[in-house]
């Protein structure tokens, strides 16, 4: 085998030097270096790699060449929050799912109330998740501490409640329900609702149910928060609160609608 050595090679004439013939093999050895860094090269349209890793400036991969799994999900261009709560929209941006529910929890109070005639009675105590299979919740659900509720998460939530009462051999009985409100953590709050049940003569021991549900804005969970409230008015009889840990009887309804 012959060998050339020279420290430049440049055509003869003209700007075109061939290397080879068509049909012929030209081996780099192992350990040499190719240094084109400065050049423009030219590649064909089928380039065949063997081992490594190639780095391709401005050329298309045929995604046929892609071995499954490989592209993580740091690699994507798309912008937002790429997490377990997110999709890809073909914007290429990741959003989280428009519609459908997130939260949605119930209390209940767990023991009854016997009160007599009262003046705007807030609930503090006896209160619990419904938890009588196959009772649930969905997300995280809503907090409470001495009958105030907070939320879980801003957003826009229908609030509801159903007050249960026993007006047993009552007579010119009188009921009021309350949900009240708060955006500064309970130095001030709102009646967001005033429910009204009917007065009527009621004897042998009737239940009569008062229901009454709003919207908030929560925009801060830890400013904007209810809590339930009751007035109840009777001549006579024993009235009740009904409650109880077994079943629905006065309960709560937190369900989160959307973002605020």
């Amino acid at each position: 085998m012959s060998k050339i050595e020279v420290d430049a090679i440049e055509p003869q004439s003209g700007t075109t030097l061939t290397v080879g013939a068509s049909g012929d093999t030209v081996t780099v050895p192992s350990g040499v270096t190719f240094d084109a860094s400065n050049a423009t090269t030219t590649l064909p349209s089928n380039v065949v790699t063997t081992t490594g890793t190639q780095t391709l400036t401005n050329k298309t991969i045929d995604a046929s060449q892609l071995t499954d799994s490989t592209i993580s999900l740091a690699k994507l261009s798309a912008t937002g929050t790429k997490d377990a709560t997110t999709f890809l929209r073909g914007d290429n941006s990741f959003a989280t799912i428009a519609g459908g529910l997130s939260e949605a929890d119930q209390w209940r109070l767990n023991t009854s109330l016997s009160v007599g005639s009262s003046t705007d009675i807030t609930i503090t105590a006896n209160l619990e998740r419904v938890d009588t299979a196959p009772q649930g919740y969905l997300g995280t659900g809503m907090s409470e501490s001495s009958g105030i509720f907070t939320f879980p998460s801003t957003g826009i939530w229908l609030v509801q409640s159903d007050f249960q009462f026993s007006m047993d051999n009552a007579t010119n009985r009188y009921l009021q329900t309350f949900i009240i409100g708060t955006t500064d953590n309970f130095s001030t709050q709102t009646k967001l609702t005033e429910t009204t049940g009917s007065t009527i003569a009621i004897s042998g021991g009737n239940y009569v149910n008062v229901f009454g549900q709003t919207i908030i804005d929560c925009t801060n969970t830890t400013t904007h928060k209810v809590k339930f409230a009751f007035n109840m008015a009777s001549t006579g009889g024993s009235p009740v609160v009904y409650g109880s840990s077994t079943s629905n009887r006065t309960y709560f309804t937190f369900t989160k609608l959307g973002d605020t």
